[in-house]
């Protein structure tokens, strides 16, 4: 056996340990991305290396193979990427105030850490400082606004129940407000978006760095119903909600940045349609035109909207010939 296939079956091993229902063939063929009877055969080989394989035939028609002891210890696999990925995700948390979630994802690093070797647990403390430094440039560029570690962990809170929130909103005298959270949006400015019962059944948008003070209240609620934050957020360019700008967006991009253009997503409903002479048409739905013309002006007169007419209207005499580079 090669040393990618020895390392294909742990993997497998690993899976089927932690996986209450075990796996079938179509997760194999997903996660390593090979074909079905490639798929077998490494099943035929968990079976004839691990003690305590058992298999189950589920109501989908599907075999499930799962492994009721997790491998030994001693064949654990280097856990470097793991550490590195705990320290980025607690470091992410920490630049948004989400200090909860930085103190769990930092408590599991260290867990993991504990069951190394004290070799092991320092070359992953040093290659995950390593990666964390290099990728610390490129997290989050650019500004953005600090959030109260205090009212964050208010709203994940209530996000979990969910509950209410009572938040004073604005200036620190304002006259406090019962809201009811349906998600966040994090962004250059984060968005706490809820409903406020005394205003109706809208669903709002509250600027987390206006919320001063926030209090999580033991009242439960029922979501909006058929609310999907996906969708809601999808209705903006970026975090900025207005329904009276919402409609189909299109861009035409010059030949000179229609293929950088072409690497972008600029949203999830976009459709990208080559031109004869070259150019690049960019079309989508959405809301959100002062967001959408702050990222034009980045492109200056290598970009021109042809529609709408507001944001036309909006980003017109701002188009620069003379940048150097494009985004």
């Amino acid at each position: 056996m090669s040393f990618a296939k020895a390392q294909d079956l742990l993997r497998l091993a690993q899976m089927a340990a932690s996986r209450r229902g075990g796996v079938c063939l179509e997760d194999i063929c997903t996660e390593f991305g090979v074909s079905h009877r490639t798929a077998q055969r490494m099943t035929e080989a968990l079976d004839a290396t691990f003690a305590h394989v058992t298999t189950t035939d589920a109501e989908d028609r599907r075999r499930y193979w799962r492994l009721d002891a997790p491998p030994p210890e001693r064949l654990q696999p280097r856990q470097e990427t793991t550490i590195e990925a705990l320290e980025i995700a607690a470091s992410a948390a920490r630049d948004q105030g989400r200090l909860r979630h930085a103190r769990a994802l930092e408590d599991l690093r260290d867990r993991l850490l504990a069951r190394l070797t004290p070799r092991d647990a320092t070359r992953s403390e040093a290659d995950a400082e390593a990666v964390l430094a290099g990728l610390g440039q490129i997290m989050r560029p650019g500004p953005t606004v600090a959030l109260r570690p205090e009212v964050t962990d208010a709203v994940i809170e209530a996000l979990r129940g969910p509950f209410r929130l009572c938040v004073t909103y604005g200036s620190v005298d304002a006259a406090p407000r019962v809201i009811e959270p349906h998600g966040l949006l994090l962004g250059h400015r984060s968005y706490l978006v809820a409903r406020q019962p005394t205003r109706g059944e809208t669903i709002l948008n509250f600027r987390m760095d206006r919320l001063q003070t926030a209090e999580v209240l033991d009242e439960g609620f029922a979501f909006a119903p058929g609310f999907v934050l996906e969708d809601y957020a999808a209705q903006a360019f970026g975090v900025y909600q207005d329904p009276a700008q919402y409609g189909e967006v299109i861009w035409r991009f010059a030949p000179a940045a229609a293929e950088r253009a072409s690497e972008f997503r600029f949203h999830p409903t976009q459709v990208l349609e080559p031109q004869d002479d070259g150019s690049l048409i960019v079309r989508f739905q959405a809301a959100g035109w002062l967001e959408m013309a702050w990222h034009l002006y980045q492109w200056g007169d290598k970009v021109e909207v042809v529609a709408p007419e507001g944001l036309r209207a909006l980003v017109e005499g701002h188009r620069r010939p003379d940048f150097d580079a494009l985004p």
